[in-house]
């Protein structure tokens, strides 16, 4: 069977699915970016907050601050991103490297190398929106380093979750290829990490990919854990959160198991925030609104985890049927720090995914 499989095989269904990936990876992103601080905003912090403006079950974007003092801790960005006072979204690097990854695809095809990742980095990106393993990374490109050295040297990010964020557009043009969506994220990755850094953007392309067929939470997640050695920390944490939500063990005290077994790699690492991602999935079952919020919830990257729990979810169930108070807000519009791209619409980024799609298919 071909790429585009059952779910996917009219072109209707799979450009459903697409939009649905951008649509859950931007709402995704949103509802995270104001408690985008995870030494301060814990999973118990979060959910005083949400009790405290009585949002629980947390089914929309984020309430305005119940009190000043939460207003103070929040990102400065919150204004934009929650209930009422959205439009459109927020420049975010979670946001602008699919975007970056969507033109790098259209500009230099599936052959693309490492070397010209770099290269569109350089041209299409600022500095300064780039920050850990990307800002070293991007700093010895400028050097005059080339990959695998950009990496490498004087970059302690390395298996942090940057190259992560940048791997779902390789799982959308990638629909029932986990394989091929994680090849292709490889490439990107190795230009800025090494190790768990690098299983982690294959996973999450796999991810992505997978959900396009898969009929479970569960399937996907499986599927997505055959693409990284078995024996990697990575996977053997997402094995880990499987086998507890299978033992029937409430999420709460599955993060809780979590957090314990993760402690001292600190809230930006990849290890800590795929477990947040895959218990987000797979308690959430198949519901976007319960992934996203669980993600989000569970704290730690909560822009990144949001964002790439919405991708997946958003692939799964598809932009229709996508609740409305996700959706209607964003007006069909994206901020970008990516040259050439601010304000393009979240449509025309899907219908230029599903053309490279088909065109691989």
């Amino acid at each position: 069977m071909t790429a585009t499989t059952e779910v996917t095989t009219t072109a209707t269904g799979l450009a459903d699915r697409i939009l649905g990936g951008w649509l859950g990876r931007i709402a995704g992103n949103m509802l995270g970016k104001p408690v985008e601080q995870g030494e301060v905003w814990t999973r118990d912090r979060i959910d005083r907050y949400l009790r405290a403006a009585d949002a629980l079950p947390l089914t929309d974007y984020l309430p305005e601050p119940p009190t000043a003092e939460e207003e103070r801790a929040l990102r400065p960005e919150w204004r934009h991103c929650v209930r009422g006072r959205v439009h459109g979204s927020c420049r975010d690097d979670d946001v602008d490297y699919a975007i970056l990854g969507l033109h790098l695809l259209e500009t230099h095809g599936f052959g693309f190398s490492t070397e010209q990742v770099g290269d569109l980095w350089l041209l299409r990106l600022p500095y300064l929106q780039t920050f850990t393993a990307e800002r070293a990374a991007y700093r010895n490109l400028a050097a005059g380093l080339r990959p695998p050295l950009t990496a490498t040297y004087d970059n302690p990010y390395q298996e942090w979750i940057g190259a992560l964020i940048r791997a779902d557009v390789h799982g959308w043009v990638s629909p029932g290829a986990p394989r091929r969506a994680a090849a292709l994220a490889r490439k990107d990755a190795v230009l800025s990490h090494t190790g768990n850094g690098v299983y982690g953007a294959m996973w999450a392309a796999a991810l992505v990919a997978a959900a396009f067929t898969a009929a479970t939470a569960r399937e996907a997640v499986d599927e997505a854990l055959a693409v990284v050695p078995a024996s990697s920390r990575l996977a053997r944490t997402v094995r880990r959160v499987a086998s507890l939500h299978e033992s029937g063990l409430p999420w709460e005290d599955t993060l809780a198991t979590l957090e314990e077994e993760t402690a001292g790699l600190g809230w930006i690492h990849t290890i800590p925030n795929a477990a947040v991602i895959t218990a987000g999935l797979l308690y959430g079952d198949g519901d976007f609104s319960r992934s996203v919020a669980l993600t989000v919830r569970g704290g730690l990257d909560t822009d990144s985890g949001g964002a790439t729990a919405g991708s997946v979810a958003g692939v799964m169930c598809g932009a229709a049927a996508m609740p409305e108070q996700w959706k209607e807000p964003l007006e069909d519009t994206v901020r970008s720090a990516v040259f050439g791209f601010d304000g393009v619409r979240i449509s025309e980024l899907a219908e230029r995914t599903l053309r490279l799609a088909q065109a691989e298919a």
